[in-house]
């Protein structure tokens, strides 16, 4: 079929559907072995097989699965020795560098951007655990602030606190002092009775050279703990200024704190 009967097949018009009912007149067709009479196409029925044919000549392709498979890719890249290179499959000697995806046209699907060397994904992960840890930080930072709020809701408390862990100190100071003024009691008897032995000390019995050793070592233990003491007073001082002003940031942006009172 040439083009000029497509395009007459194609701007004929159907004619219209044949009446039903018992006007309809009957269609003839050829006899069949039988002795009857097939029924033929005829009138509109012709006209709409020809459209068939045109609409199937016009696409060759109609009647057929519209799903197809997408064709593989082609990669394309320059390595680092000039070289223009081309694979069904990722380059391995571009991976330090950009490389295109084009499709069987030559169109570029995607950019595939260059993998990173083993000294960046070493910089990329020390900077992921630093971010994460940063972040564990900020979390704990968090929860210290809530639950110092929910301990101090204001300056009174605190301030209350820091006296009395601070009498405890003192208190175990006036025990240190206290054993401390004991044995320096022991140390003048046990020099006392060491002046009959002052020509000769190595004549001095055997329990009261122990004793004045072991009278020596307490007073030098007691002296330490009192070391100690002044230090851990310092940290408990350090500690509840630096919460103070911590809370005092928190108190102000909760609006809380409002029972502060001067120390």
């Amino acid at each position: 079929m040439d083009i000029f009967s497509l395009h007459t097949l194609r701007r004929t018009p159907l004619p219209p559907f044949p009446p039903t009912g018992a006007s309809a007149p009957r269609m003839q067709g050829p006899a069949r072995q039988d002795g009857s009479q097939g029924l033929a196409p005829t009138g509109w029925r012709t006209a709409a097989a020809g459209c068939v044919l045109v609409v199937c000549a016009a696409h060759p392709t109609a009647g057929m699965a519209q799903s197809h498979e997408v064709s593989p890719g082609i990669y394309v890249c320059v390595d680092a020795k000039g070289r223009r290179l081309t694979s069904d499959r990722p380059i391995m000697e571009c991976l330090d560098r950009e490389q295109r995806e084009l499709s069987s046209s030559g169109v570029t699907r995607r950019v595939v951007p260059a993998s990173l060397t083993a000294e960046e994904r070493a910089r990329a992960q020390a900077q992921a655990e630093a971010e994460a840890a940063q972040r564990a930080r900020d979390m704990d930072q968090k929860r210290r602030d809530r639950a110092l709020l929910a301990r101090y809701p204001n300056q009174r408390l605190h301030d209350a606190e820091r006296e009395k862990q601070l009498a405890q100190l003192t208190g175990s100071k006036s025990v240190i002092e206290q054993r401390q003024a004991e044995l320096r009691q022991q140390q003048q008897a046990l020099h006392d009775e060491m002046q009959f032995y002052r020509q000769d000390p190595s004549k001095a019995p055997a329990w009261l050279k122990h004793r004045v050793a072991d009278n020596a070592s307490q007073l030098a233990t007691q002296e330490q703990l009192l070391a100690n003491h002044a230090q851990e007073r310092q940290r408990l001082n350090a500690r509840f200024d630096e919460e103070l002003l911590r809370l005092k940031q928190l108190w102000g942006a909760t609006g809380g704190g409002s029972a502060a009172v001067a120390r």
